[in-house]
């Protein structure tokens, strides 16, 4: 059985945000201010229906799918590109592969204790985020 993910969800650490934030050229003064954001995660799961809120004083971000079904992902907000995105269970891990205008661009979620993990990767380069339950 796949992990529940579900909750409220704050960073608490971010390790290269920089590096990936250039990976998907993102302009200088947007990668000022989301290094020093604070985002939190809300994610519903409903089975494999999933709906990720993303937000922050910013910028919000939602994304909506189903585990194995490709759809199209509007990154509005964030570098506005569009892609077609797919997520898969790996174990019990959450794994997105995005294809697009960028290449090996997607990310991972998973749980440990009580902290939820999350791998965004692009052009190789990999943000590595953690999650406190709010």
């Amino acid at each position: 059985m796949p992990a529940d993910l579900s909750g409220t969800w704050n960073l608490l650490s971010s390790d290269n945000l920089e590096g990936y934030m250039l990976a998907l050229d993102i302009d200088f003064a947007t990668r000022k201010i989301a290094r020093l954001l604070k985002p939190q995660k809300v994610i519903e799961q409903n089975g494999d229906a999933f709906t990720i809120h993303t937000n922050s004083s910013f910028r919000s971000h939602l994304v909506k799918f189903k585990v194995g079904e490709e759809f199209v992902e509007d990154n509005k907000g964030l570098d506005d590109r569009k892609c077609k995105s797919l997520v898969i269970w790996d174990n019990d891990r959450l794994t997105c592969v995005q294809k697009g205008q960028k290449k090996n661009r997607g990310w991972t979620h998973w749980i440990e204790g009580d902290q939820l993990h999350l791998e965004l990767f692009c052009e190789g380069q990999v943000c590595k985020q953690t999650f406190q339950r709010a």
